[in-house]
């Protein structure tokens, strides 16, 4: 299904969405992430894939490797760790608590009886379990039944209390806030819901960290955007509002166009888009993408998305492992690249559009079209990925070393 939004609009980027997210404000963020020992110094890689591009017949194709960004796997790792020192600072303001010491831990022995919570697919829970070990509080992690025992794992190896339910992921999430009230604990959640805005609004403003270093690395000016596509995900919209609001803010009425992707059992973001406002999926919420199994979009995130973006798609599960298979073959020019089953969303909806011309003529895909993607996340589920790829995260990650350093030669 391809949405086309009626409501998207190319002028400035507007004073009332700029007081919730700015440029200013990401840059803060990116400053306290470089804190921070889980998180890669540098930034992650903008890989060029012309092979791809050449067989799709567009001009050209970069993908954002976020499967760098830390020892987390995906970019989950830039949203909950300032959302937690934000909030933090909140509660004891007359502290004067500085980022760099609470990642440094210096106020372990003030936060031993603070308690935050959250419900997740596995990337975001990670994110803020490992934060709050290295803050020093205690973390609970809320996971719905389609959660993998192996992202379980991972997200219990960080210290967090797990909590297992038998629903989906919206049910997690209300159950994560029915814990908080009931105990005195704290949501961190990557969702907005009524009354609940501060916390979803700092984890996208770490994601703005991205747009930052695609700026930077592609050397992008204000009125000429290197980019004429960018391709994001969906979920419950958070990513890509961080993203799209840093670079309608930097390019103003002269943005590249942004085409959202989800899951055809997900598709919450595709019913707003036809709805005028934040609504549900009509589907079972149950896919592959496990990071992108969301069935009700977040309300804040939609502020931006229902003015910035240019059209919301769904793909199917095939659609997703295929492109997966993709960036593990590479090619003869394009280097090997490790995509998790979400990661690969934006590159899965291109491959979508461009086989059908009709399509790809209503959202301005031709010859010249600069497409760029971002891979949110390796193989944060290792065992899932060998399965769907078959092959080993690792085994494709040296046959990029290798391909890489024969570049070079």
């Amino acid at each position: 299904m391809l949405v086309v939004n009626p409501r998207a609009t190319r002028t400035s980027y507007p004073g009332e969405l700029k007081q919730t997210l700015s440029i200013g404000k990401a840059q803060e963020s990116r400053a306290w992430l470089s804190c921070w020992d889980k998180i890669s110094p540098g930034r992650t890689p903008l890989r060029g894939l012309p092979g791809l591009a050449a067989k799709l017949k567009i001009d050209s194709i970069s993908i954002k490797d976020e499967s760098a960004r830390s020892v987390l796997g995906s970019f989950k790792a830039l949203g909950a760790p300032v959302a937690l020192v934000r909030l933090i600072q909140r509660l004891w303001s007359n502290h004067d608590l500085d980022a760099r010491g609470l990642f440094e831990g210096c106020y372990r022995d003030l936060l031993t009886h603070f308690t935050v919570v959250s419900a997740t697919d596995g990337n975001h829970g990670k994110g803020l379990a490992a934060a709050a070990q290295t803050l020093g509080c205690r973390c609970v992690i809320v996971l719905h039944a389609n959660v993998s025992v192996e992202r379980e794992k991972a997200i219990a190896a960080y210290g967090a209390e797990i909590i297992r339910i038998t629903g989906n992921y919206d049910e997690s999430v209300k159950e994560a806030a029915r814990l908080a009230s009931l105990n005195g604990w704290h949501v961190v959640s990557d969702t907005s819901y009524d009354g609940y805005e501060d916390i979803p609004r700092d984890v996208m403003q770490g994601y703005g960290t991205i747009a930052a270093e695609i700026v930077e690395q592609s050397d992008s000016q204000p009125n000429q955007p290197a980019y004429t596509h960018v391709f994001l995900q969906g979920g419950v919209g958070g990513l890509a509002a961080g993203l799209v609001s840093y670079l309608w803010e930097f390019h103003g009425k002269h943005r590249p166009r942004f085409v959202v992707v989800e899951p055809q059992q997900a598709d919450c973001l595709c019913q707003s888009a036809l709805a005028g406002r934040a609504a549900r999926a009509t589907g079972t919420v149950d896919s592959v993408m496990a990071g992108l199994a969301c069935g009700e979009t977040s309300p804040l995130a939609w502020r931006f998305l229902q003015p910035g973006v240019d059209a919301f798609m769904t793909i199917s599960d095939d659609d997703a492992v295929h492109a997966m298979r993709i960036l593990a073959a590479g090619s003869d020019v394009d280097a090997p690249i490790v995509a998790g089953e979400s990661g690969v969303a934006g590159l899965a909806g291109l491959m979508v559009l461009l086989q059908n011309q009709q399509l790809a003529r209503q959202v301005g895909l031709d010859g010249a079209s600069r497409v760029l993607l971002v891979s949110t996340e390796g193989a944060t589920a290792p065992a899932t990925y060998r399965e769907l790829v078959g092959e080993s995260a690792e085994s494709v990650l040296e046959r990029q070393l290798a391909r890489c350093a024969k570049a070079m030669a």
